[in-house]
C-alpha cells in the first residue's frame, strides 16, 4: 500500500493532518455552537454554517491562481499563518451580542482566507510529487493515501473537542457557551504541529515547492512563446470540458455529504438515543476505533507482506489489539455497561471510516486493475454518487413514524447513523480522492493552480447549498429531508453517465 510512493506525499499529507485536525475539531460543534450561544433557529444556522464551507472551498480558486504566480510554498505557509489568527479570534469568549458576531464573522473570513492559500496548493504539490514517470501509476494511490492522512486529523476531533469543553467546565468552571472557545482554541495548536512538520520534512518535497514560481513562470514564457495548433486547442477544450462536467455533479455530492455538520447532527442531538450499552457503546470511544483499525492494516500487512518476520509483526499487532478491545470491554461491563453519546460524536466516524477502509479499498481496486476491470476516474464519481443517494435512503428508513415533537422513549438507534455514515464513506472514497486526482491529471498544465482551485470551488457551492435542509427542517416530515438529497443525488449519478463517453476520452 505505502511502497513505491514518493517521500514528499507523507510529509505533505502528514502537514495537512495537523491542519484538518483543528478545522475538524471545530466544525464537530460549530453548529451546536451557533444556537448554544446565539440561540439562532436551525435556518440561520444552517445559512451561516454554509456560507462559512462555501468560503473555505470557494477562495482556493484565488489561491491556485495566487500560486500559479507567487510559488506553492510560499502561499502554504502564509496560508496556515492567517488560519492560526482566525482560530486565535475563534477562541475569545466575546458572549453573544454584536460585538461577538463581529470577532466571529472576521475569524470565519480569515480561517477560510487561510485555507484558500493552504489547502487547495498542497495538494497541487502533491499532485505534482507524480509527474515523474517512475511515480505516474501511483497516482490514484498516492491521493487515496493522502486523503486517508486528512482523515486521521478528523477522527480524533469529535473527541478532543468534547474532552476540552468537558474539562473546561468541570475544572476551570467554565459555562456551556464559554466551553466551545476552549474546543476552538486547540486549532492553534495543531497548527504550530502542521507547519513544524511542514518545514522539517521540506527536503522530501523542496522539488515542488522551490521552483513553483520559477516553474510557473517558465511555463507562461512557454506558453507564450508557443502557439497553439488546432489540435491542441480542442485538446485542451474537451479537457476543461470534461472537468466542468465533473464539477457539476461533484456540487451535489458535498450538498448531500456535508449534511453531517448539520441537519444529520441535528438528528443526532433531537432524535437519537443519548446513550448506548454493550457492544455498541465500544463504538463510541475512540481508542476502540482506532484499535480496530490496527486490525485492519495488520491483516492487509499479513497478506501483503513478503517476509515471515513482517507477518509475524501484523500478527502480533492484531493480538495487541484484540487484547485491548477486551479488556476495554470489560472495563465497561464493571462500570455498568452504558456510556453517554453526545451529537458530536457521530462526526468520528466518517474519518475513522476512511481511513479503515482506504487499505482495503486499494487493495480492491488493485486487484481489478491488475485483471483490467478497473472503473476509470469518472466511472467511480457515478458510482459514488448513487451509493450517496443510498446512505439517505437509510436515514428515510430511521426516520419512519418520527415527528419533530417525540418524546425519549421515541429516539431511534445511534446505528442508524453509524449506518449512514459507512455508506456516505464508501460513496467518499468513490469521489472525493478520485476526483481531487482527476483534476491533477486531466487540468492542462498552464491551468493547473485554477483548475484545482475550480474543484474546491464546486464543492464551496454545494456546500453552500447544506442549508436548504436545515431551511427544510421542522417545516416538512424528516422523510421528505431526506428524500430530496437521495434525488440530487439519483440526478447526479444519471446524468454523469449520460456524458461518461466526453469524461473519459480524456483520461
Amino acid at each position: 500500500m505505502f511502497e513505491n510512493q514518493p517521500k514528499g506525499l507523507f510529509a505533505l499529507a502528514l502537514a495537512n493532518t495537523g491542519e484538518r485536525f483543528g478545522y475538524y475539531t471545530m466544525l464537530a460543534i460549530f453548529a451546536l455552537f451557533l444556537q448554544a450561544n446565539f440561540g439562532w433557529g436551525e435556518g440561520l444556522t444552517g445559512t451561516v454554517f454554509s456560507t462559512f464551507l462555501m468560503l473555505v472551498y470557494f477562495l482556493p480558486i484565488v489561491g491556485g491562481a495566487v500560486a500559479d504566480r507567487l510559488g506553492f510554498g510560499k502561499c502554504v505557509t502564509a496560508g496556515i499563518i492567517v488560519m492560526f489568527l482566525g482560530y486565535l479570534l475563534m477562541a475569545i469568549p466575546a458572549g453573544a451580542g454584536t460585538p461577538a458576531i463581529v470577532i466571529m464573522v472576521c475569524a470565519l473570513l480569515m480561517i477560510s482566507v487561510g485555507t484558500s492559500l493552504f489547502k487547495g496548493n498542497l495538494q497541487v504539490m502533491v499532485g505534482k510529487l507524480y509527474d515523474e514517470e517512475r511515480y505516474a501509476k501511483q497516482r490514484d494511490n498516492g491521493f487515496s493515501i493522502f486523503y486517508m492522512a486528512i482523515n486521521i486529523g478528523a477522527l480524533f476531533a469529535p473527541t478532543a473537542a468534547l474532552k476540552l469543553m468537558d474539562w473546561a467546565q468541570k475544572s476551570l468552571g467554565a459555562t456551556e457557551q464559554t466551553a466551545y472557545h476552549y474546543a476552538f482554541g486547540v486549532a492553534c495548536v495543531s497548527l504550530i504541529v502542521s507547519i513544524a512538520i511542514y518545514y522539517g520534512f521540506r527536503s522530501t518535497f523542496a522539488h515542488v515547492d522551490s521552483s513553483a514560481k520559477k516553474s510557473a513562470t517558465d511555463d507562461r514564457k512557454t506558453a507564450e512563446q508557443h502557439v497553439e495548433t488546432p489540435e491542441e486547442k480542442a485538446d485542451t477544450r474537451s479537457r476543461l470540458v470534461a472537468l466542468f462536467l465533473v464539477f457539476t455533479v461533484v456540487i451535489f455530492f458535498w450538498m448531500a455529504f456535508h449534511q453531517n455538520g448539520l441537519t444529520l447532527t441535528f438528528f443526532a442531538r433531537d432524535f437519537t438515543q443519548t446513550s448506548a450499552t454493550g457492544w455498541t457503546a465500544m463504538i463510541f470511544d475512540v481508542t476502540n476505533v482506532v484499535a480496530v483499525i490496527a486490525i485492519i492494516y495488520a491483516l492487509v500487512a499479513i497478506f501483503q507482506s513478503k517476509t515471515a518476520k513482517a507477518k509475524g509483526i501484523a500478527a502480533l499487532v492484531i493480538a495487541a489489539a484484540l487484547a485491548f478491545i477486551a479488556y476495554k470491554y470489560s472495563a465497561l461491563m464493571g462500570e455498568g455497561g452504558s456510556v453517554e453519546v453526545s451529537a458530536p460524536i457521530f462526526q468520528q466516524f466518517n474519518p475513522a471510516f476512511v481511513v479503515g477502509l482506504t487499505p482495503l479499498s486499494m487493495a480492491l481496486f488493485g486487484w481489478l486493475a491488475s485483471r483490467g476491470m478497473e472503473p476509470s476516474a469518472p466511472r467511480k464519481i457515478g458510482y459514488g454518487m448513487l451509493v450517496a443517494g443510498l446512505g439517505y435512503v437509510v436515514m428515510i428508513m430511521a426516520s419512519v413514524g418520527l415527528s419533530y415533537t417525540l418524546t425519549d422513549e421515541q429516539r431511534v438507534s445511534p446505528m442508524w447513523l453509524v449506518y449512514t455514515y459507512l455508506i456516505l464513506t464508501f460513496a467518499e472514497l468513490l469521489l472525493s480522492p478520485m476526483g481531487i486526482s482527476f483534476v491533477s491529471k486531466v487540468a492542462p498544465q498552464k491551468y493547473q493552480g485554477l483548475m484545482m482551485g475550480c474543484w474546491f470551488g464546486a464543492t464551496a457551492i454545494g456546500n453552500f447549498l447544506v442549508q436548504i435542509p436545515a431551511y427544510l427542517w421542522k417545516a416538512v416530515p424528516l422523510t421528505v429531508v431526506w428524500g430530496v438529497l437521495v434525488a440530487l443525488c439519483l440526478a447526479s449519478f444519471l446524468f454523469i453517465f449520460a456524458v461518461m463517453k466526453k469524461l473519459e476520452k480524456v483520461c
